[in-house]
């Protein structure tokens, strides 16, 4: 069945009382194209391992886009579960390096600065897309849950994007504490700190779910 032909509406219902890793079988199931995304943010590991111990993963690419930016902690903790799960990685970078960007540029713009839209471009945007373009997903999961922006909450756990993609989230009805609950469970490594330059707050959208081309 070809995505578009999908009844998001029924199968939202359908998956709304579904465990994240029934969901994540589900969107296997429809054997197309599929990729994950990651962060490797301070919860990235769940999604992580949901995925690494699914049978049916058939080696899906996790696609991330690392903007040179991020903290020596996070990076510690992503080549530690890159590692230890064994993820089929995909990393794409900006084409211009951090450091060339802070000696040329004088680094990250302010958000209230008219460089900072093209500043996310170049940084996320522009290599998420070039991930597109490579690996061409017509399923894309992601770790997004409803609560944490006024965007997501108006998603669902099946989407599909501008540009044709089916998101699937199976993690969306999960509260913090119980992602938080998940980490410990199963002793998954989490980073202390994080940052992520093209966000302005913390419920604030990077660009990626927003982006339709």
């Amino acid at each position: 069945m070809h995505i578009g032909q999908l009844d998001l509406e029924q199968i939202n219902a359908e998956l709304a009382e579904q465990s994240p890793e029934a969901i994540i079988r589900w969107a296997l199931s429809l054997n197309k194209n599929t990729i994950m995304t990651t962060s490797f943010g301070v919860n990235s590991a769940v999604s992580l391992h949901l995925l690494s111990n699914t049978p049916e993963s058939h080696d899906v690419p996790v696609v991330w886009v690392d903007s040179g930016y991020n903290m020596r902690d996070a990076y510690l903790v992503a080549d530690t579960l890159m590692k230890s799960l064994e993820l089929n990685m995909r990393i794409y970078n900006p084409l211009m390096s951090a450091e060339r960007r802070n000696a040329i540029l004088g680094g990250i713009p302010s958000p209230d600065e008219p460089e900072f839209d093209e500043f996310v471009h170049q940084v996320k945007l522009e290599p998420f897309s070039r991930a597109l373009d490579e690996i061409k997903p017509e399923i894309w999961i992601s770790g997004i849950r409803k609560e944490e922006t006024e965007h997501r909450k108006n998603l669902g756990i099946v989407s599909i994007d501008g540009r044709g993609i089916l998101k699937v989230a199976p993690l969306f009805n999960l509260t913090e504490e119980q992602v938080v609950a998940y980490m410990q469970k199963h002793q998954l490594p989490t980073c202390k700190h994080y940052f992520d330059p093209t966000k302005v707050r913390d419920d604030a959208e990077c660009g990626l779910h927003t982006a339709i081309a």
